[in-house]
C-alpha cells in the first residue's frame, strides 16, 4: 500500500443563489448586474464585497438610474436580498423592469418595433449567397439570451413592469428592505452609512455562507440628502467600500446625480477621485447635449468610459483577460458605446455607420446624364398668338451640349429678340510638333529620338 496521498483542495462553500465563482480569483463569487454586456465589461459580473459607481453626467437623460433598476430587478429575480436607499424606495422598485415570461407581469404601452432592435437580435439566416451561410455573423455585443438556463442573469423587458404582488411578497419575506432618505438634523450620509453597516451584520469568516445582499443607491447626494460637500461623498464611498471588503456576501451599486458628476462640483481630478474610491467606475456620456455626435453616431446614444475595474484579491482585473467587448486579447482596446432600445439597454463596441446612411444613394450619377426640364404647356387645338404689353414674339434658340441636342423654348422681350442658328463647326486642332532630342558626337551624325 502506497504511503503517498493525493493532495486535494479544501471543500469550497456553496455559492449563494444567483452567483458563480470568479475565474482567476479563488474564493470570490460574482453576481450579475442584470445587463449581460455590462457583466462582460466587468469581467463576468460584479464581484461580491465590491462597489460599482455609475456616472451619468448628462442632465437630460437618466441612464444611471436605468442601470440601478436593472441591478434591483436582477436581485429580486435571483432570490437575493435587496436594500434600496432612496427618498421614495417603494416607488423606485415598482418602476423597475421585469421578465416578460413571468406571471402577473404588467405590460407597458405597445410601441412600434425599432429597426436596430431587429438587427441586434441577428439570429436570422444570412440570405446573401450560399457560400456565406457558414460564416460567423459580425456581432458588436454579447448575446442577451439566458442560454445556460440558470438564474445568474435574467432577460428583462423594458416594456414590462414588476407586478405589485411580487413587491409585496419580497417585503413580507424580508427579501426587500428600504432605507428612506430624508433631511434631518443629523448628517444624512452618516446616518445612512450606519444603517447600511448595521444591515450588513458583523464581519463573518470565510467558511460561513449566506444569501447575497445587494445595496442599491440610485441618487447619492441628491437634494433629498441635504447639503452635500465633495468630502462627504468621498468619505461615504470610502467607508462603504471598506465595510463591504470585510463581508464576502454583499455588494453595492451607486449612481450620482448629473450635477455631482461634473468637474465643477469637486474640482480638477474629481472623476478620477471617484474612480479611486470605488472598485468599479463607469461613465455613460450621452449624446443628448451634443447634436453633432448624434449625427455622427446615429445608432448609439452615448459613449462608455471605463475609469476603474474590480480586481478583488488579484493584481490585474479579470476583465483584461475575459472581456470580449474590450478586446484586449488583440492589438488594442475597443471603443465602447451604449444604446437604449425599446426592450433593453445594450453596451457594445463603437463603429462608424455607413457613409451617407443606408437609405440614401452613395454613388454619384454618370457625367453624361442630363436632366431635362420641360416647361408646362397647354394645347387649345387651334393656333393663336398671345399679345402682351411689351412682348411681341418669341425667339428660338438651339443649344448643343456634349453631343446631345436639345431644344429649349425661352421667352425673350421683343427688343432683345435674337434669331440664331447654331451650326456645327469643325475646329481644326493644330498638332504639336514632335519633340526632338539631338546631341552632337565626334561624328557628324545626328541621332533623333
Amino acid at each position: 500500500m502506497s504511503s503517498f496521498k493525493r493532495k486535494t483542495t479544501a471543500k469550497q462553500p456553496d455559492a449563494p443563489p444567483g452567483t458563480k465563482p470568479l475565474a482567476g480569483a479563488a474564493g470570490v463569487h460574482i453576481t450579475s448586474t442584470g445587463i449581460p454586456s455590462l457583466d462582460d465589461i466587468l469581467g463576468g459580473g460584479l464581484p461580491l464585497r465590491c462597489t460599482q459607481l455609475v456616472l451619468a453626467p448628462d442632465a437630460h437623460s437618466a441612464y444611471g438610474e436605468l442601470v440601478q433598476k436593472y441591478f434591483v430587478a436582477q436581485g429580486l429575480a435571483a432570490g437575493q436580498d435587496v436594500c434600496v436607499v432612496h427618498e421614495c424606495p417603494r416607488a423606485f422598485v415598482e418602476a423597475c423592469m421585469w421578465t416578460p415570461a413571468a406571471p402577473g407581469v404588467l405590460p407597458a404601452a405597445a410601441h412600434a418595433d425599432e429597426d436596430e432592435e431587429k438587427a441586434a437580435e441577428g439570429d436570422a439566416k444570412i440570405k446573401i449567397a450560399w457560400r456565406y451561410e457558414q460564416m460567423k455573423q459580425f456581432q458588436t455585443t454579447v448575446p442577451a439570451s439566458n442560454q445556460s438556463g440558470d438564474d445568474f442573469c435574467q432577460v428583462f423587458d423594458l416594456t414590462s413592469r414588476i407586478p405589485p404582488v411580487a413587491v409585496d411578497a419580497a417585503i413580507s419575506k424580508q427579501q426587500l428592505s428600504f432605507i428612506e432618505v430624508g433631511q434631518s438634523t443629523e448628517r444624512p450620509l452618516r446616518r445612512v452609512l450606519n444603517q447600511i453597516v448595521e444591515l450588513l451584520g458583523p464581519e463573518e469568516s470565510e467558511t460561513n455562507s449566506r444569501k447575497a445582499l445587494r445595496v442599491c443607491i440610485p441618487a447619492l447626494g441628491s437634494p433629498a440628502w441635504g447639503d452635500v460637500e465633495p468630502q462627504d461623498i468621498c468619505y461615504f464611498l470610502y467607508s462603504l467600500r471598506a465595510a463591504l471588503a470585510k463581508r464576502r456576501h454583499a455588494c453595492a451599486s451607486i449612481s450620482l446625480p448629473p450635477y455631482l458628476c461634473d468637474v465643477d462640483f469637486g474640482g480638477p481630478g474629481w472623476v478620477q477621485k471617484l474612480g479611486w474610491l470605488s472598485d468599479a467606475c463607469v461613465s455613460l456620456s450621452a449624446f443628448t447635449a451634443n447634436p453633432s455626435l448624434s449625427a455622427i453616431f446615429p445608432s448609439y446614444h452615448g459613449f462608455v468610459h471605463i475609469h476603474t475595474l474590480p480586481s478583488p484579491l488579484v493584481l490585474v482585473p479579470p476583465s483584461d483577460r475575459f472581456s470580449t467587448l474590450r478586446g484586449l486579447s488583440s492589438s488594442g482596446e475597443n471603443n465602447l458605446a451604449f444604446k437604449n432600445m425599446r426592450k433593453r439597454l445594450v453596451f457594445e463596441t463603437l463603429h462608424l455607420d455607413l457613409e451617407g446612411g443606408v437609405s440614401e444613394r452613395r454613388t454619384t450619377p454618370a457625367t453624361n446624364t442630363i436632366e431635362t426640364i420641360v416647361p408646362p404647356t397647354h394645347d387649345h387645338g387651334h393656333a393663336h398668338a398671345h399679345v402682351k404689353a411689351g412682348v411681341a414674339g418669341m425667339a428660338t434658340v438651339e443649344v448643343q451640349l456634349e453631343q446631345t441636342e436639345q431644344r429649349i423654348i425661352q421667352e425673350r422681350p421683343a427688343e432683345v429678340t435674337v434669331e440664331s442658328t447654331t451650326a456645327t463647326t469643325t475646329t481644326t486642332v493644330k498638332k504639336k510638333p514632335k519633340k526632338r532630342v539631338a546631341f552632337q558626337s565626334d561624328r557628324p551624325d545626328l541621332y533623333d529620338f
